[in-house]
């Protein structure tokens, strides 16, 4: 479907994109990928590594501004809508910033690709917007609202919005694992809550579920790959085996567990081998074989938690991966 395309991601020099498009480039073999972002530093850096391949364009924009997105999206097939407003604490202390860039950027977007009649979009939203508790996740589940009620919004058009949702991605800017590798050699790790447990997902994983959404979408569904838990404190110990923890405390904002499908998604909710799927329960779409396509409904009150998860990283997994993975995020204690 990608191949021979033109694809465009927002957001794209965060560590999604940066995962995104060489995998993509690789697999597929887009005729163009376009990276949108605001941040021309990033672009620039991001820029370096692709200056010799000419499917690889470059376009400074925000998803706040309507206008300039319809003018990128001119010929595109197929959008990733990667950009927002992440940080917990960020969003906190700057709602309005935060409501800008991820409701109204998703409408922008939203509005944008109807009317230049993309044909398929895949929004990447988060476990927080699941039973949200701080802002960041209560914008992120208005955002998935907006893009799952975008398909009866688009009309005659053919456009179709589907949305892909993570737990905590190894790795990724800003995440845990790089924050306790930077802190690895000072000897001691600031722990906000030992019961504190999440899920985990490398950004290869979260490339490989939006390439699936792209190929399975019907269009309004929310999905979610089965991947493993680990507490706070095995992730500290992976990381750094010898480091003293320090309890901090919860920074505002932030759950002590992870949560991506709660018990009141469960009577649209879909099972399949790798990824659960949630339908929309608008129009009656979840009780439509063409999009839950063989999947087995889940029980009644079924919830998808980091805590109460059937499946656990191990301590020395997580290690290996850092270690293999060492040169993109920096070292680890020996």
């Amino acid at each position: 479907m990608l191949a021979n395309s033109s694809i465009l991601i927002t957001g794209g020099t965060g560590s999604f994109g940066n995962t995104f498009v060489p995998m993509t480039l690789e697999k597929y073999n887009p005729k163009r990928l376009v990276i949108y972002s605001r941040d021309e530093m990033k672009q620039w850096e991001m820029a370096q590594r692709y200056q010799n391949d000419p499917r690889v364009r470059f376009f400074i924009g925000d998803v706040r501004d309507k206008d300039r997105l319809a003018r990128a999206l001119d010929g595109i097939d197929y959008v990733v809508h990667a950009a927002a407003t992440k940080i917990v604490p960020t969003a906190e202390y700057n709602p309005f910033e935060c409501v800008k860039t991820n409701i109204n950027g998703a409408m922008n977007l939203i509005d944008a690709c109807i009317d230049r009649g993309i044909k398929r979009v895949v929004a990447l939203s988060t476990d927080k917007a699941s039973n949200p508790i701080n802002l960041y996740g209560a914008t992120k589940l208005a955002s998935d609202k907006l893009f799952v009620a975008g398909n009866p919004y688009a009309g005659a058009h053919n456009t179709r919005f589907a949305v892909v949702r993570y737990g905590n991605v190894m790795g990724s800017r800003g995440s845990v694992i790089p924050f306790f590798m930077s802190l690895a050699n000072t000897g001691t790790l600031p722990i906000t809550d030992p019961r504190m447990t999440r899920f985990m997902i490398t950004l290869e994983q979260g490339v490989e579920l939006v390439w699936h959404a792209f190929e399975d979408m019907h269009g309004g569904e929310i999905y979610v790959k089965k991947i493993p838990s680990m507490t706070i404190l095995d992730i500290a110990r992976a990381v750094a085996p010898e480091a003293k923890h320090q309890i901090i405390g919860i920074r505002p904002g932030e759950k002590i567990h992870e949560q991506m499908i709660g018990a009141e998604d469960a009577p649209h909710t879909f099972q399949y081998e790798g990824h659960y799927k949630i339908l929309p329960a608008i129009h009656n779409w979840s009780s439509d074989p063409s999009r839950n396509r063989g999947g087995v409904r889940v029980p009644d009150n079924f919830s998808y938690s980091s805590e109460s998860n059937d499946e656990w990283m191990p301590v020395e997994a997580l290690r290996q991966w850092i270690v293999k993975n060492r040169s993109k995020y920096g070292e680890i204690s020996k």
